[in-house]
């Protein structure tokens, strides 16, 4: 009767209830101070109205240009305009910068012939006319070797790669001065170039 009684008691004891889930938790650490702060940094740094954005935009095209700038002298590829960049461009630009052009002459002789064009002196201007003559025919020349001579060197070097405008970049880069020249040249008159461009 006792055990019975006892059996009884037990039953009716209610469960123990168990904690109830937090529902909406964060699931992840509380952020140190330091990460606070930084996130508070980040989160002020984002333009919100339309003059932060124009102002950001100003100063991002600003460092992209002081980028482009810097690259014109170093040669970086990743900062180049696109019309400059890839291997086959830069083996026509240290190929055209490699080599001695007439246009290197070309200003010393437009002096002349102009100091001889205006010294009054028939015999003298005639002079004159035939120096200024023969630097445009000689120039002339220096570009058509200078298409031959490239043509043959970029079919052997990239036989896969398109030469489509390769001749207009190489002549222009030749007609001017080389301290002119944008990229910067970054090889020496007659230096040997290497076989391999990437």
């Amino acid at each position: 009767m006792k055990a019975a009684r006892v059996f009884r008691r037990t039953q009716s004891q209610p469960e123990t209830p168990l904690a109830p889930e937090k529902v909406g938790g964060k699931g992840r650490p509380t952020p140190s101070r330091k990460e606070a702060e930084a996130a508070a940094r980040a989160r002020a740094k984002v333009p919100r109205t339309r003059k932060e954005q124009m102002a950001a935009q100003r100063a991002a095209r600003g460092d992209t240009s002081r980028k482009m700038r810097e690259a014109m002298k170093t040669g970086d590829e990743r900062y180049l305009p696109s019309r400059d960049r890839g291997p086959v461009r830069r083996f026509i630009r240290d190929f055209v910068d490699a080599r001695f052009s007439f246009i290197e002459l070309m200003v010393p002789l437009l002096i002349v012939s102009m100091v001889l064009g205006y010294s009054g002196n028939d015999g003298m201007v005639q002079l004159g006319n035939t120096v200024l003559f023969t630097t445009i025919m000689v120039i002339i020349v220096d570009i058509v070797m200078l298409r031959f001579r490239l043509r043959r060197e970029l079919a052997r070097r990239f036989p896969d790669e398109s030469t489509k405008g390769t001749t207009l970049y190489a002549a222009m880069r030749s007609l001017q001065m080389k301290f002119l020249r944008l990229p910067k040249a970054q090889v020496r008159i007659g230096e040997k170039l290497p076989e391999t461009y990437r």
